[in-house]
Formats: C-alpha cells, sequence, structure tokens
C-alpha cells in the first residue's frame, strides 16, 4: 500500500496523506517553500507560526517539529540559500578582484553586496529587512548570515596585514562598513523603488570603504580605549566573535542582525 491516511486524514485532520518512508526531505523542502511564500505575502515572520506553516503544507504541526524545532530554525532555514547566494557573490568577486592592491578584493565584496540588494529587493527584505524571532545570545552565531561578517572581516585583516592602516579595530570596521551599506541599500529599497542608483550607491559605498582603509601602507593609528563593559557591550561582542575569518566558512559572528521580535 503506498499512503495510508487516519481517519480525520491524519492528525488534526490535515487531510495529507502520510509521507512514504525516505520521503521526509521532501516533506521539508515543501515546508521552507511554504515558509518562504508566508514571509512574502506577510512581509516579516510576526505572523508566522508552526500552525500556520502546517496547514500552508496540508499536514499537521508536530510533523514540522520532526524537522525544525522552533519558529527561528523554521525562518533561518528558509532564508539560507539566500544568504549563501549573497557570501557566494561575495567571494566570487574577492576572487575575480585585482590581487595586487588588497582594497580591491574587499572594495569587490562591496559591490558584489550592494548589487545583490538592489537586483534582488524582495529577498534582501525578507534577509534584512523584517524582524525575525528572538533567540537567545548563545543561538545568534547560528544565523545563516554570519559569511558576510566573515567575508568582510577577512578583507579588512589582509589589508591590516599588508600594511595599510585602518581607522578603525577590524571587528569595527567590518560592522561599520555593513551597516553602511545596509544603510545605502535600504535607503534605495525605501525612496527609489523605481529608479537605478546602482552608480550612486556604489560611488557612496567607495566612499565609506576608503574612510575605512587608508589609500596607501602606513601604521594604523591609535584607537580609542574600551568603554567600560555593559550587558548590551557583553551581547554585542557576543554576536560578533567568530572562531574564524575566512570568507564564507564557520564564522560565527551574526553582524547587523539583531535578536528582536
Amino acid at each position: 500500500m503506498a499512503t495510508a491516511r487516519s481517519p480525520s486524514g491524519g492528525p488534526g485532520g490535515s487531510g495529507r496523506a502520510r509521507s512514504l518512508r525516505g520521503q521526509g526531505e521532501q516533506l521539508r523542502r515543501e515546508i521552507l517553500a511554504a515558509v518562504n511564500r508566508l514571509l512574502v505575502e506577510w512581509g516579516s515572520a510576526e505572523k508566522l507560526t508552526m500552525r500556520a506553516v502546517a496547514k500552508e503544507v496540508g499536514v499537521a504541526a508536530p510533523s514540522i517539529y520532526l524537522h525544525f524545532p522552533d519558529k527561528a530554525g523554521l525562518v533561518w532555514a528558509a532564508l539560507s540559500d539566500k544568504y549563501d547566494d549573497l557570501v557566494a557573490s561575495m567571494v566570487r568577486a574577492d576572487a575575480a578582484s585585482d590581487g595586487t592592491d588588497p582594497r580591491e578584493p574587499l572594495r569587490a565584496q562591496t559591490h558584489a553586496y550592494c548589487q545583490f540588494a538592489l537586483s534582488n529587493p524582495g529577498h534582501y527584505r525578507l534577509m534584512f529587512e523584517v524582524p525575525q524571532p528572538t533567540v537567545e545570545v548563545a543561538r545568534i552565531s547560528g544565523h545563516p548570515a554570519h559569511g558576510v561578517s566573515a567575508s568582510f572581516r577577512a578583507g579588512f585583516r589582509r589589508c591590516q596585514e599588508t600594511g595599510y592602516a585602518l581607522s578603525l579595530p577590524v571587528e569595527q570596521a567590518a560592522q561599520t562598513l555593513w551597516a553602511g551599506l545596509h544603510g545605502m541599500v535600504t535607503l534605495h529599497h525605501s525612496l527609489f523603488p523605481d529608479e537605478s542608483t546602482e552608480n550612486l550607491t556604489l560611488q557612496l559605498a567607495d566612499g565609506l570603504l576608503d574612510s575605512l582603509v587608508a589609500n596607501t601602507p602606513g601604521a594604523s593609528p591609535p584607537f580609542r580605549s574600551t568603554p567600560p563593559e555593559t550587558a548590551a557591550s557583553r551581547h554585542l561582542r557576543a554576536i560578533l566573535a567568530g572562531s574564524s575569518d575566512r570568507p564564507g566558512d564557520g564564522d560565527s559572528s551574526a553582524g547587523i542582525l539583531g535578536a528582536h521580535e
């Protein structure tokens, strides 16, 4: 017998046939597709619940928990391929740039970031412009955006290691660059959705990068002393702390992504 149903079509009366053994991955893909549809329709994860996803797929809610532990895990998994595409475009741009000047691979990364955001406004809004589920600090390192921070950090570190002065410490420089680029493309999405502002955006990105990395080799200026430790600073340090700085690897920083409702 190929499939079987409970008298009510499954727990909760979903009406969907039980999956055959080995079809769990197919169900997982259907769940993630449903999450993406609902996120696009609602514009945020605020109304997203396991029950709503189960209804969209046509299964009982417990079937969702077999694949995802909670709402955060569900949303992160649904968006992970989009973060992977962004990081991959940054890494490709870095590798294809002129290697004689260590600033140029980092500049190529910034351009790739902006171009991805401008070319994929719907995806970008879901990734960075809508609230995502709150999680404890210990889980933030698992957010699929960690590769973006890793790639920027690696670029700044290369500049520093080859003698180009940074105006800020590596982690802070990477965070400042990311936040600045995000602000530029968010303004574009909000104010100029029907106009091409790519050239202006890339010029502004270049200016921001040039303010963070000197245009000639030389020693970095002294950085400001570390302010007193606070609960907020400990939280931010936990977000930014990474185990590695290679683009696209297991860096555990989550960058501008806060943990908010």
